[in-house]
């Protein structure tokens, strides 16, 4: 399927418009407050199957007592785990974000890299949290697709792919890369309070009469 520019424009102009009431990611709201590559890569590491609010509070937690990898590792696992309660699976993130801190140090200088594969070798970072930093800290070009991406992509007929990694290389090919680093922030805000997984508000959606609503069961 053929995607005139005109059209994304078209469709990317009236998601932006109906997420201006919402609040943005957390992970965006503490690289926006810093731009540190580590608080970056540890928050979205974080984020992963927790809750924005949960994220949010629990990384500023660790960040309070450890902002560096150095500091980092001056905690156990134990601490770590801790003080990022009751964010999901916590206790392994704990032992990955020591298991990052300890190879930064070793292997980075301490500095986060910034090439995707050099970010994939970390414990426990896949293409979502990898694309995440290069874009978010480091504002090079990437996109970042995490369930939200994937599912309205495929929704809206933009793509017509099975997983992730798949939407990411189907949109390279086809979305203007200037909407490449911020597609992940609309999109994830749109998903979670507009067009989510199950039953989605299409009844106050902007693009309700062009979407197609491919895979789309039911509706509010």
């Amino acid at each position: 399927m053929q995607h005139k520019v005109s059209d994304f424009n078209k469709t990317i102009t009236k998601i932006r418009r109906a997420i201006r009431p919402f609040q943005t990611p957390a992970v965006t709201q503490i690289a926006e407050e810093s731009r540190d590559p580590f608080r970056v890569l540890i928050s979205c590491l974080i984020s992963l199957r927790t809750k924005d609010e949960v994220t949010d509070m629990a990384s500023n937690r660790l960040f309070a007592k450890a902002a560096t990898p150095a500091k980092m590792l001056k905690l156990s696992e134990k601490e770590i785990a801790q003080l990022i309660f009751p964010a999901g699976f916590y206790r392994t993130k704990a032992g990955n974000i020591r298991e990052i801190s300890r190879t930064l140090l070793e292997h980075h200088h301490g500095h986060v890299p910034d090439t995707l594969e050099e970010l994939l070798q970390l414990k426990g970072v896949g293409r979502k949290t990898a694309n995440l930093v290069i874009t978010v800290a480091y504002n090079k070009p990437g996109i970042c697709v995490d369930t939200h991406v994937h599912r309205i992509s495929n929704r809206l007929g933009w793509v017509k792919t099975q997983t992730p990694e798949q939407t990411e290389t189907a949109l390279r090919e086809i979305l203007p890369k200037r909407y490449w680093i911020p597609l992940n922030d609309w999109l994830v805000t749109f998903g979670q309070n507009m067009c989510q997984p199950v039953s989605p508000w299409c009844s106050k959606c902007p693009l309700d009469e062009d979407c197609p609503k491919i895979g789309v069961k039911y509706r509010r």
